[in-house]
């Protein structure tokens, strides 16, 4: 059966979103040095991402990824020409979604959205990404397997938390695999159920 992770960049003291986010900086001030590792010439990283890459049959994001995101994507996601299905969890469905995308909208909730990643994912494993408070959701309602986070060596000092306000209780993690990278240093863990 496919895992469900979720996966983000973070700065050290824990921000996946730099202060002054606006619709031209979506994750603010600087906050792009959370993608270097993943965008430049680093071996290891790409070697990481092709892995994930090969094991994911979908992903799942929120609106505002989505539309921060929608001008860099295109019609064919975050996957690009692999066009993996994204399924978008949002209180409602765009007017101007692009024609011929992976792009399904799901206004009915998180459990429906990860139900139809699951039929279309083929056993493969679903990410959970881009923003933190779908994140979080999927946490609070025990629907995640891993956590992979990528640690960039930066200090942004404010904006959005990677994880904030799970709940009351302790969640147990089991650390998979730690690879240090020039950029990040990335880390795969288990919830412990």
């Amino acid at each position: 059966m496919s895992k469900v992770i979720y996966d983000m960049s973070t700065s050290l003291d824990g921000f996946v979103v730099a202060t002054g986010s606006t619709p031209e900086e979506p994750l603010g001030k600087g906050g792009e040095r959370l993608h270097e590792w993943a965008m430049g010439g680093d071996e290891a990283a790409h070697g990481l991402m092709d892995s994930a890459g090969s094991e994911a049959g979908a992903y799942i994001c929120g609106r505002r990824t989505y539309d921060d995101s929608l001008r860099w994507w295109g019609a064919d996601g975050p996957t690009g020409a692999r066009r993996l299905p994204l399924f978008v969890v949002t209180h409602r469905s765009p007017e101007d979604a692009p024609g011929n995308s992976v792009y399904t909208f799901v206004t009915d909730g998180i459990e429906s959205a990860l139900r139809q990643a699951r039929e279309v994912a083929g056993g493969q494993d679903i990410f959970v990404m881009g923003g933190p408070d779908l994140g979080r959701q999927f946490i609070r309602a025990g629907l995640v397997d891993h956590i992979g986070v990528h640690v960039v060596p930066v200090l942004f000092g404010g904006g959005k938390r990677f994880i904030d306000d799970i709940g009351d209780g302790h969640i147990g993690l089991e650390v998979v695999s730690v690879v240090d990278t020039p950029l990040a240093t990335h880390i795969l863990y288990r919830i412990v159920k």
